[in-house]
């Protein structure tokens, strides 16, 4: 029988926090980090609203202890790893560590800001802007820093690869591989995201309405967030007391289409149906859904439809932190995997910020009132990406 994976700790820096206690108090006071941009230097900045991390690179770095020339992605990663992993790491010399980081925007914004001169005499271009590009690159900064030369691996599987980051992490801590991992991810704006998702025509010229039946879309957002597990054995070697356990997890696909979900949600209930398996739960045991909940029409309609299937008429408190964070991408596993430990640890149920309309062809109203000190034993948390990769993990009370 597979071992548990107890998450110990956790870090994250998202637009409403640049720590998990801050994240917290932003989330228990409604306040959302949607805005207009300020670092992002983008043509759209009094167009589209984004949800920006309120530092810029040099204060990143400042934070984190690293160099400034460093992608912002990297740095935000830094961030979060170091709220983390610090507080335990010299309890853990001679422990088997893995580090699982995922990422989609690697160092774009540093590349995109040479892209015309590199078109035009590429020799001029500083090789700072280019050698961090790809989205390994990103994990191995990060790596390299903090010391973790065991297991380390990139995930990119769009909006879902934190999400993936958590689950081979807790697979391979299940199984006797590891006794630590830190795992989770991080991705900073950029322009090429930007443009990428206006050209799809699903981003939102307000603060977004998750959930809603007048949703317009999305509102991009940057961030990181990390879950520190660790095997019973190293958890009692540590003196750690646990804060949860990842209980269950799932990847399916549906194959539909590249950035839409199938209309029926069969990925989506594919992957939730078997991260309750793993986890050996009933639909009903679960307190709590952190929906993927983009505000997009496509996606809210199939998670919804896919919700409503796999929990008929007794869907949870279910409801979209994303109104608070934006869509951070290939971070929205790890950020909601780290607020769905805060849901466990506190009772919390997060409400849906700016619902207002019950959507026609979902029966279920997501949750809309804050809640906290609530009996949340279970939370499912989604995440559904580009390419049809549907994702969701199981976290429980230890």
């Amino acid at each position: 029988m597979a071992q548990p994976a107890y998450i110990v700790n956790t870090g994250l820096i998202t637009a409403i926090g640049n720590d998990t206690e801050s994240c917290k108090a932003s989330l228990l006071a409604e306040r959302s980090g949607v805005g207009k941009a300020e670092h992002l230097q983008t043509y759209w900045k009094d167009e589209f609203p984004v949800a920006e991390v309120k530092a810029s690179n040099e204060e990143l770095a400042m934070k984190a202890g690293v160099a400034t020339n460093w992608p912002r992605t990297a740095l935000l990663s830094a961030v979060a790893v170091a709220e983390a992993w610090l507080p335990y790491a010299h309890k853990l010399q001679g422990m088997r560590t893995g580090f699982f980081s995922a990422n989609t925007v690697g160092g774009m914004d540093l590349t995109e800001q040479v892209y015309k001169q590199f078109k035009q005499a590429p020799e001029t271009v500083p090789m700072d802007n280019l050698r961090h590009h790809e989205c390994g690159a990103v994990t191995q900064l990060v790596a390299q820093y903090f010391g973790f030369n065991g297991f380390v691996t990139t995930i990119s599987t769009a909006c879902s690869s934190s999400a993936n980051s958590i689950m081979m992490a807790a697979q391979m801590i299940g199984n006797g591989m590891l006794d630590v991992a830190i795992a989770g991810g991080a991705d900073s704006l950029s322009k090429f995201t930007l443009n990428g998702f206006n050209t799809l025509m699903i981003l939102d010229k307000q603060p977004c309405q998750p959930f809603d039946n007048n949703r317009r879309g999305l509102n991009l957002g940057e961030g990181a967030g990390y879950l520190l597990l660790m095997s019973e054995r190293a958890m009692k070697a540590c003196g750690a007391k646990p804060i949860g356990i990842v209980s269950g997890y799932a990847n399916a696909n549906d194959a539909y289409h590249q950035t839409a979900s199938s209309p029926d949600g069969r990925g989506n209930k594919l992957a939730m149906g078997n991260a309750l398996k793993k986890a050996g739960l009933q639909a009903a045991d679960i307190s709590y859904i952190n929906l993927h909940g983009t505000g997009t029409a496509n996606n809210d309609s199939s998670e919804g439809k896919a919700v409503a299937a796999i929990f008929e008429d007794k869907v949870p408190f279910a409801s979209s932190t994303k109104a608070y964070t934006g869509h951070t991408l290939g971070a929205a596993g790890g950020v909601e995997a780290v607020f769905s430990a805060l849901s466990l640890q506190h009772g919390i149920v997060y409400p849906t910020l700016r619902w207002e309309t019950q959507m026609e062809d979902v029966a279920f109203k997501p949750a809309t009132t804050l809640q906290v000190g609530a009996d949340i034993q279970h939370v499912l948390s989604n995440s559904f990406g580009f390419g049809g990769n549907c994702s969701s993990l199981v976290f429980s009370k230890a």
